[in-house]
């Protein structure tokens, strides 16, 4: 597995070792000692989500407070999402930045969110199935979602011309302003 830091250097791509020929494909998805090995990081995962939505489906940008944020190892095991992480950590050099990458069913890759970040993604193809991992459990009342279109954080969506589809949840997130007053 080659593990890639993005622009926010704790944010990390991850590209299994993919086995394939006439038959099909065959990759180790997760192995705790590899993850250690390449990422320098020792997490305990508590819990796997699945989800799957269909094309413009805007999922984010969602975060759990402390002592409940969430760490995420993140990928599309069918379809394709542009996926995003936002720096939410007072304290850090990259506070209020964010990255994303393109995870697909095709290119296997995964992303490591660490907690501290919010996270949401956009589905690009028909539809997509996403599968999370994390390193805390859902705790709904420390649950937080921040606009998905905060003009201060300008994400960069690819989306067609259109309007994304969201929950009622995701459509009254706070700003990213009103959001980091919360952190303090």
């Amino acid at each position: 597995m080659k593990a890639t830091p993005l622009a926010i250097p704790d944010v990390i791509l991850l590209e299994p070792k993919v086995f394939g020929d006439e038959r099909g494909f065959f990759y180790e998805s997760y192995n705790q000692q590899t993850f250690r090995e390449v990422t320098g990081l020792n997490v305990d995962f508590v819990q796997d989500n699945h989800s799957r939505s269909a094309r413009n489906v805007l999922r984010g940008l969602h975060y759990q407070l402390p002592p409940k944020a969430q760490g995420k190892l993140v990928r599309a095991v069918v379809g394709e999402v542009f996926d995003v992480a936002v720096d939410i950590r007072q304290e850090s050099p990259t506070f209020g930045r964010w990255v994303g990458a393109t995870l697909s069913a095709d290119n296997k890759q995964h992303l490591w969110i660490p907690p501290g970040f919010a996270h949401g993604f956009l589905v690009l193809s028909e539809y997509a199935e996403f599968l999370y991992k994390t390193t805390e459990y859902y705790a709904p009342s420390l649950e937080r979602c921040i606009l998905w279109n905060d003009p201060e954080l300008a994400i960069d969506w690819p989306l067609d011309g259109g309007a994304p589809i969201l929950s009622g949840k995701d459509g009254v997130g706070k700003t990213f302003a009103e959001a980091a007053r919360s952190l303090r």
